[in-house]
This record gives structure tokens, sequence and C-alpha cells, in this order.
């Protein structure tokens, strides 16, 4: 099966299924999501809707291997929405306190350069963290209905 930008990815969780969206391909650090909002009992009859949805949050993940695996499925595919076409700004957690393992500093990456910016605002704050999450801390993620403002 060959991955197409829009495919629509279904994660079961242990509170139901969790839906995301294919939407970029980094050349450095490959496939980017766009997880979407809600918990679903069973598969939404609409794919295209959900895939409108002002997403939860980007993030980095090996795709590819995980539905060969049968980790997660393609459960159908739909437009990128034009709003999310573009690379989307992520932040990158920079210096850490040691003693509470905090970041205390933040930088601003855009797909191609990092800016650093210090302290977050409550909008910086809100904006989808560069990382790659296992398979397991993914779905606990999506479960939680977790949020990139949780880690500041």
């Amino acid at each position: 099966m060959r991955l197409r930008i829009g495919d629509i990815l279904e994660f079961e969780t242990p509170k139901g299924l969790a839906y995301a969206q294919y939407s970029h391909e980094h050349p450095e650090y490959g496939e980017l999501i766009r997880v979407l909002p809600g918990l679903h009992q069973h598969r939404p009859s609409d794919l295209s809707s959900l895939a409108q949805a002002q997403e939860r949050f980007y993030v980095f993940y090996p795709v590819r291997p995980e539905v060969k695996d049968g980790l997660i499925r393609v459960a159908g595919s739909a437009p990128v929405p034009d709003r999310a076409k573009a690379f989307p700004m992520m932040r990158a957690p920079g210096a850490f306190d040691l003693k509470t393992g905090e970041t205390r500093v933040w930088w601003l990456w855009d797909g191609t350069t990092s800016t650093r910016v210090g302290d977050l605002t409550p909008d910086l704050a809100k904006l989808s963290i560069k990382s790659f999450p296992s398979y397991s801390l993914l779905v606990e993620r999506l479960a939680d209905e977790w949020s990139p403002e949780d880690r500041q």
C-alpha cells in the first residue's frame, strides 16, 4: 500500500478510536501528521468533515512501518485543508532546568529554520512541539486528549 498526503489514519486507544491525517513529508524527519479532535466509538461515516476540523497538534510519526505492521490503519483519505497545507510553525525545546526537568528555552521551527524565543507566551504554548513519540506515548496522548499546552 502506498501512503499518500491526505490519508486519514486510525489509532485504537483504550478510550476509543482517534484519527490523524498524514499532511506533510519532511526530507529529514519523515511523515508529519495532524492529530484530529475527538475520540470515537465507531469510525465516522464522513472522514472528509473530520479532516476539515482544526487539528489538536502536529507530530512526526513513522506512519509507513506502523501501517505495514498493523498498529494503525488507513481509514480513508481527504484533502488537507487549505489552512493546513503550509508546513506548520512548531516549537522545540532547548535548554532544560536539570533540577526540575522543565524547558527553560524554546525555539520556533518552520521546517527549515530555528529561531530562539526563550520563554513561551500563551500563544506560543499552543504550537505543536517538534517531537517523535513512540506508539505507546502517542496512543496515551490521543486517549487523554493531550494538547501541546500541557507541556510548557
